[in-house]
């Protein structure tokens, strides 16, 4: 038996129905970091598109919200369009001041006038301070109003190190998955 003779023989060429094309999701990362206002600024603290009253806000452009932001980024970063500062950077004025929520809401509505629509979105907040659990519901909420998507929002702490151990500031990492409504409008 020559070595040619064991080779099964491939099946006969047919022609396969066409298919839709393969429509895979697409997946982005988002980060900010934003320092604490100084304490006698009067700055409030706005984060996951809530108000945190008697808390010391951050300093930005914008509100400071590093949650929404993060967010933001992440879905840029998967639809390819940029991210936060070539989307609302400091040379836009209409965009000083802004709530995250806005901006959130903005982001959204540009990720889907680009032809995705929005799977999720999950955001983690990093410092000691506020205190999130008591609160998480409310933010996971205002956050999935805002991206008119499931958002999911958790919280950590650095056990005390570095500028976020100090309380100098937050930081917000956020991973978004959006997928192509039209093949066709990828970018």
């Amino acid at each position: 038996m020559s070595p040619s003779d064991a080779t099964p023989s491939s099946p006969p060429a047919t022609s396969a129905p066409t298919s839709a094309p393969l429509v895979l999701p697409r997946t982005g990362i988002g980060t900010d970091v934003h320092a604490f206002a100084a304490a006698d600024s009067g700055t409030p603290l706005r984060l996951a598109c809530l108000d945190w009253p008697g808390e010391i806000g951050l300093a930005g452009h914008s509100d400071g919200d590093v949650v929404a932001h993060a967010c933001c980024d992440a879905l840029f970063s998967a639809a390819a369009l940029g991210d936060l500062g070539s989307n609302f950077g400091t040379a836009e004025p209409q965009w000083k001041g802004a709530a995250g929520s806005a901006l959130l809401a903005e982001a959204a509505r540009r990720v889907r006038a680009a032809g995705f629509e929005i799977g999720n979105i999950a955001v983690q907040l990093v410092g000691e301070r506020p205190r999130i659990a008591p609160r998480m519901a409310e933010a996971t909420a205002a956050l999935s109003r805002a991206a008119a998507a499931p958002v999911h929002f958790s919280a950590t702490t650095t056990d005390h190190l570095g500028f976020l151990g100090r309380a100098e500031g937050l930081l917000a990492i956020a991973t978004a998955l959006v997928y192509p409504v039209d093949p066709s409008a990828r970018p």
